[in-house]
């Protein structure tokens, strides 16, 4: 590597949503782009270094064109989700065509598990695969020297050579130790807020709250047939050093942080040193976080600790609503594990986010089972996805063959089924949509007797409305998207 380096200008990029259901989302929950800060943190100081959400403008394609205009920079990173692949590489082809100079680096979950659809020499240079910040920053360093990169399977050049590197594994991810602080300065953390659930709201309490997000570890030693997680990180779970996380929360200009970790408590000595941490800075937050209710019930004491420095709302995975279809996805806990941690928790002053699923192969019988768990169950906070394998897993190489539309990634938001439904696709939809209406009463702001901000209040009704009014038109998506087989 050369003795000398220059200052390279790095303008990472967060792609709009195409989607209407990931858009109508949004107006529930807007998190900032995390990856792209741990990006920028592995950085030497003397690169410019600018990130652009395009999720945060109306316009997002006149703001990428003025930043191109106005920064100039001299390498484009873009990140992707599945559903944003297409995205990521017309901002790359756009980029090339306005600066063609500048080196196009592309990475994130999407290209980590399907590389090749970034082989495309005429708008992408690089893609990264897995832990994006070891390989960048040695891309960024390399260039800087006026040197080549070496090409591994965690930084592929396209074009020729590619297929061979791009045949490898996904790399797995380094301890978390080995990892940087992440620049929470990139963004404008006014601009990202959550639908902030909790016990016992103040009177007239806003429901949108401005959130940072934090990752306090990094993977999940559990192996849910659904999950892409034991993939990525070879079934090891890596926590941080706990006084680098209280100190980068500590620093954060906001109340309310999202944890963003695959199962924040896995590690019990991990999680009461963090929480000793926060305590003995002083560190005044609201938390929202991750967890089991395997590790609720064994760890009881973790979630009391927290409780007391600011946890306020942690999301579960129940899934379903039967033995039978939990033991299906090795989820590793049943009914009644689910039902004690979700009473655990509220005993404890701490409001749930119940996640649950929706087989294709639901028939009516099977949405009656859950839609009567979701009436007789205690008060939560309810979001649903359809199951779909996910990239990269050995369970998409089994179902992909079934897919009944073309490209099944312009329609991967885990809201629309990849694989044909045991229901006509307009009855799916509608029962589908229906589970929000009937979980919605159990919310805990809406079993509160305390009047909430008016207009908030106002403002998620319509959100919820515009969602599911997208979800119902589950069929015109994909037949968008190039659905195969045609009406049903």
């Amino acid at each position: 590597m050369g003795t000398t380096t220059r200052s390279l200008r790095v303008l990472l990029v967060k792609p709009p949503a195409a989607l209407p259901t990931i858009r109508a989302l949004e107006r529930f929950q807007r998190l900032e782009p995390l990856e792209l800060s741990y990006l920028a943190g592995a950085l030497p100081p003397h690169h410019v270094v600018r990130g652009l959400d395009l999720r945060l403008s109306r316009r997002p394609w006149w703001r990428f064109t003025r930043q191109l205009e106005d920064f100039c920079p001299e390498i484009v990173g873009i990140t992707a989700f599945s559903h944003e692949y297409r995205q990521a590489l017309a901002l790359a082809r756009f980029a090339k065509g306005r600066l063609p100079q500048v080196t196009v680096v592309v990475g994130g979950h999407h290209a980590t598990a399907h590389p090749e659809s970034f082989n495309n020499p005429t708008a992408v240079d690089w893609v990264v695969r897995g832990e994006g910040c070891g390989p960048f920053s040695q891309l960024v360093a390399a260039l800087a020297s006026g040197e080549r990169p070496e090409p591994s399977p965690a930084l592929l050049p396209t074009g020729e050579g590619f297929e061979e590197l791009a045949s490898y594994p996904p790399p797995v991810f380094p301890p978390a130790t080995q990892l940087p602080r992440p620049r929470h300065e990139l963004w404008d953390l006014s601009r990202y807020a959550i639908v902030w659930t909790h016990e016992n709201p103040r009177t007239l309490a806003p429901l949108w709250r401005p959130v940072a997000m934090v990752r306090s570890s990094f993977g999940c030693r559990m192996h849910c047939s659904f999950c892409p997680v034991p993939v990525l990180f070879g079934g090891k779970h890596w926590p941080r050093d706990p006084e680098d996380v209280a100190e980068e929360i500590a620093q954060l200009p906001v109340e309310c942080v999202y944890f963003s970790d695959d199962e924040n408590f896995l590690d019990r000595e991990f999680s009461l040193q963090l929480a000793a941490a926060l305590a003995r800075k002083g560190v005044r937050k609201r938390y929202f976080a991750w967890v089991r209710s395997t590790t609720v019930l064994k760890n009881p004491e973790v979630l009391r600790a927290f409780r007391e420095v600011g946890l306020d709302c942690v999301f579960v995975g129940f899934e379903f609503a039967t033995d039978e279809e939990l033991r299906a996805v090795k989820k590793g806990a049943t009914v009644s594990h689910n039902l004690r941690a979700h009473e655990l928790l509220r005993q404890l002053g701490i409001a749930v986010h119940g996640a649950f699923m929706a087989l294709p192969t639901f028939t009516h019988h099977d949405f009656d089972t859950l839609e009567a768990y979701l009436r007789e169950m205690p008060p939560a906070e309810t979001s649903f996805t359809v199951c779909c394998p996910s990239p990269g897993t050995p369970n998409w190489e089994q179902e992909k063959r079934s897919f009944w539309v073309e490209d099944p990634f312009v329609v991967y938001d885990c809201m629309h089924p990849l694989t044909p439904t045991t229901l006509p696709i307009e009855q799916f939809a509608h029962r589908f949509a229906r589970l929000h209406d009937v979980a919605a009463p159990r919310h805990p702001l809406r079993q509160t007797r305390v009047p909430l901000h008016p207009t908030h209040v106002i403002r998620v009704e319509w959100a919820h409305r515009r969602y599911l009014a997208h979800l119902r038109q589950m069929k015109a998506h994909l037949m968008h998207a190039g659905w195969a087989f045609g009406p049903r």
